[in-house]
């Protein structure tokens, strides 16, 4: 696909990938939060907010960031998305679980270790998710797709 003037480069898609980012861990920290103020187990309770804040970003970033979600290919997308960043939260979360379980002062806090976690794992996302989901390699399925189904995009 050529750059066209509408199309944002890549300092801005990074850009507005950092946005999603920061309204999903905002999801996961609060849920995370709020799970353990309730009195579940750490571990279990970032299996929830994670799994929370992939949808959030999900959305966000198919609707917002790189706009190409497509009602047609919604849920070949949304498996995608969940495989690449699940692969990359499986880390994410692999990590998370070790700080916490060192129980060394500061690291071993839950909020300390989710953000070390998500820092660590972020750029890995936004590589599978800029160039796997909703980049190149994603329009080759989406071709392939539209002509299983015979769908087209309406001309400008």
């Amino acid at each position: 696909m050529a750059k066209s003037d509408s199309t944002p480069g890549e300092g801005t898609l990074g850009l507005k990938y950092v946005g999603a980012s920061l309204v999903g861990f905002a999801t996961d920290a609060t849920l995370l939060h709020l799970l353990v103020a309730l009195g579940m187990e750490a571990a279990w309770a970032r299996v929830i907010s994670l799994l929370a804040a992939m949808q959030v970003t999900f959305l966000i970033n198919g609707l917002h960031v790189f706009r190409t979600l497509e009602r047609a290919l919604l849920p070949r997308q949304w498996a995608s998305y969940m495989f690449t960043n699940g692969f990359g939260n499986f880390w994410n979360y692999w990590i998370f679980v070790t700080l916490v379980s060192t129980h060394w002062p500061g690291l071993s806090n839950h909020m300390v270790a989710l953000s070390i976690a998500a820092f660590t794992t972020w750029l890995m996302n936004y590589a599978s998710t800029r160039f796997l989901v909703f980049g190149k390699a994603a329009e080759r399925w989406r071709d392939l797709g539209h002509r299983i189904t015979g769908w087209r995009r309406p001309s400008p």
